[in-house]
């Protein structure tokens, strides 16, 4: 009864989030008019609006929402650790910091392109995370702190990359999330990436939930811990690379709707994971459509809303773990 219910509201939730993100913005929409267009073949500037930038724009949320979400899962899976996240494991930084470095190199880089350096900047920043908290041992607080001291140099360096050189400043308002460039293209281009980093992740549930039990256990239980964790790494970089990609580095929703689904749902990955996607999705979405009003009728970074909803969580998330025992 209690999925049933659960699948009610992720409904209920669903919907509205497609009403809030198609109809609410600059440009005011009537939808009984737009059905009514729809039915005559006749096409007004909303209806241009909706069809070529708020539709994109949704489903582009609803995707990219999913892959952070799921990046965050699949990390907090495999390093045990409730404070893993792309942003917290400096991915997301890793990925911003070479796209910038290659914007000022190849200034005509297309999204296409931009893509493989999204990915190569993902896996160096996750191996310099891994690296350093490495040495004398590796315990879960110290993964997280060198995390974030990574995830801070590397956007350092982005930014000192943006503030001295004027071609590129306009890379700035990326940066901090944004998804009011969405379009068809990008979503083409996209897709395919998320949707190979989504599918190697569920392939992988089993054994993720396994891994919950420890890694002695899992070996234990005849899983290839390496493999596994190879694996795991490719995925959380083809979706959090493609992610920052598109969007820009749009953080902590990869550290709260994991938890967030985990509550609801349990520890078996093979429900938290296509759980963790929708929530992702949902709530990428709302925080999209709450950018819009924030300095309105100027659009807001999206990155602004997450991180005013991801920096108190992380900081709660933390101070608890610590006095779990957390060291």
């Amino acid at each position: 009864m209690q999925r049933k219910r659960l699948i009610f509201v992720l409904i209920l939730l669903s919907g509205l989030a497609v009403y809030s993100s198609l109809f609410f913005g600059i440009t005011q929409m009537n939808p009984v008019h737009l059905v009514q267009e729809w039915i005559s073949g006749t096409t007004s500037k909303a209806g241009l609006v909706l069809t070529n930038l708020r539709l994109p724009r949704l489903l582009l949320g609803l995707l990219l929402g999913a892959n952070l979400a799921v990046a965050g899962a699949i990390m907090q899976a495999v390093t045990r650790n409730p404070l893993a996240s792309p942003q917290v494991f400096g991915v997301n930084a890793g990925a911003s910091f070479l796209v910038v470095l290659s914007l000022l190199i190849f200034p005509s880089l297309g999204t296409a392109n931009l893509l493989y350096f999204a990915f190569a900047g993902a896996l160096l920043g996750g191996v310099l995370v891994f690296s350093f908290a490495s040495i004398r041992g590796m315990t879960a607080l110290k993964l997280a702190l060198v995390g974030m001291v990574i995830h801070l140099l590397l956007t350092s360096l982005t930014k000192g990359l943006i503030l001295f050189n004027d071609r590129i400043t306009n890379v700035l308002y990326w940066l901090s999330g944004s998804l009011s460039d969405a379009s068809w293209l990008e979503l083409r281009i996209v897709l395919p990436w998320s949707l190979a980093g989504l599918i190697l992740a569920a392939s992988l549930a089993k054994s993720l939930a396994v891994f919950q039990l420890g890694q002695d256990v899992a070996v234990g239980l005849g899983q290839k811990v390496t493999r596994i964790r190879l694996l795991a790494g490719i995925s959380v970089v083809l979706l959090a690379g493609v992610t920052v990609a598109v969007a820009g580095a749009i953080g902590f929703i990869g550290l709260m709707v994991p938890h967030i689904t985990r509550r609801l749902v349990g520890e078996d990955y093979r429900i938290v994971l296509p759980v963790s996607a929708v929530i992702g999705g949902l709530l990428l979405t709302y925080a999209d459509v709450l950018a819009r009003f924030i300095a309105y009728p100027y659009e807001s970074p999206v990155g602004i809303v997450t991180s005013l909803l991801g920096a108190p969580f992380f900081l709660i998330l933390a101070r608890r773990q610590m006095k779990g025992g957390l060291r």
